[in-house]
């Protein structure tokens, strides 16, 4: 394989959060992008740095073709809106593996902590046992062990679990922008989905990022099935984030609970809210993930300030202005001073 195919990735799902800032990631450090969507044109025009590919991740042969000549694929794509999950997600996993079979190369899985069930909580290690409670959770593990399988046979494999996804374009799905706050929206009632004394796991999607850029620097080091579970920021008491988020934000907003009642009536008509019914376990009792293999490989967690990450999360958000860069506010983030 040539030094130019080594270092050129295809990243299926780069239009979205992990899938985006992975590529991103990979690009600084000297990587080309190329990426594979069903409107390449269009995903060209926000994201022209990367080399578009037209195509749909439920084509094999689209895949197959997008997959010529990388060095590494990054599975991070995913029905939107959890429709059809079901009947999407392990298909378009078999012609990733089908890929890079083909093409002799590693995949790369950005996991969570779905495939795990009430039994194996509230400390997860990762090999954990894997006993879901819901259907997302089972085609989770489904997704590992087919992995696991091809692993066995040649194809090397990264998997990096983490909690909730937090930051610049984290999806509407997430906790923080679909619960905590509302987009677009100064924040001024911060809706907190845990119960005080709860830990709870977030992992903010940037240093997921760049955790996982760094083990694929070190890909050729690591076993062929290599899973790691990051430690993200831990809510030791379930109010740290509810707390950064008030901070951040000024220091006015309430702090109340998440309408919890709603999510039974809504589960019928709408597919986020039977999702959210189903993980609500995972709220209930502390969830923490430990990360002694990934610093024993790293050195380090790559960890952003909960402050500095709950900051540029809300920007993006369009719940706090824009700080004037090279100004006190940019560097200070004093409330008083992000008022412009």
């Amino acid at each position: 394989m040539s030094s130019e195919m080594k270092m050129t990735a295809l990243i299926l799902g780069a239009t979205g959060g992990i899938g985006g800032a992975v590529a991103r990631k990979l690009l600084a450090r000297g990587w080309r992008v190329r990426a594979l969507n069903r409107d390449a044109a269009r995903a060209s025009r926000s994201e022209p740095a990367f080399q578009w590919v037209q195509g749909d991740a439920m084509n094999a042969g689209d895949v197959l073709r997008a997959a010529e000549a990388v060095g590494l694929i990054v599975h991070a794509v995913n029905p939107p809106g959890y429709r059809d999950w079901e009947r999407l997600v392990l298909p378009m996993l078999d012609n990733t593996i089908a890929a890079a079979r083909a093409v002799g190369v590693r995949i790369v899985l950005p996991g969570n902590v779905y495939n795990f069930g009430p039994d194996a909580l509230p400390a997860l290690t990762e090999e954990s046992p894997q006993n879901p409670a819901t259907k997302k959770g089972a085609i989770r593990v489904e997704m590992e062990k087919r992995l696991k399988v091809a692993s066995e046979s040649g194809t090397g494999v990264i998997i990096v679990r983490a909690g909730d996804f937090f930051g610049p374009g984290t999806t509407a799905n997430s906790w923080f922008s679909s619960g905590l706050v509302t987009p677009g929206k100064p924040v001024g009632t911060i809706r907190n989905p845990g119960r005080r004394g709860v830990g709870h796991q977030w992992a903010y999607l940037p240093d997921m990022a760049e955790t996982i850029a760094q083990l694929i620097e070190r890909a050729d080091r690591l076993p062929a099935f290599a899973v790691y579970h990051m430690e993200g920021f831990w809510d030791a008491d379930g109010m740290q984030m509810a707390e950064a988020i008030k901070r951040v934000a000024g220091g006015k907003a309430k702090i109340g609970g998440f309408p919890w009642w709603i999510v039974p009536l809504a589960a019928p008509f709408v597919p986020v809210m039977r999702e959210i019914k189903e993980m609500r376990y995972l709220w209930k009792v502390p969830v923490r993930m430990r990360n002694p293999r990934l610093t024993a490989e790293l050195g380090r967690e790559p960890q952003t300030s909960i402050d500095e990450a709950v900051r540029a999360s809300l920007v993006a958000l369009g719940c706090l202005p824009e700080p004037h860069r090279g100004t006190a506010a940019a560097l200070i983030g004093h409330p008083s001073q992000n008022a412009g």
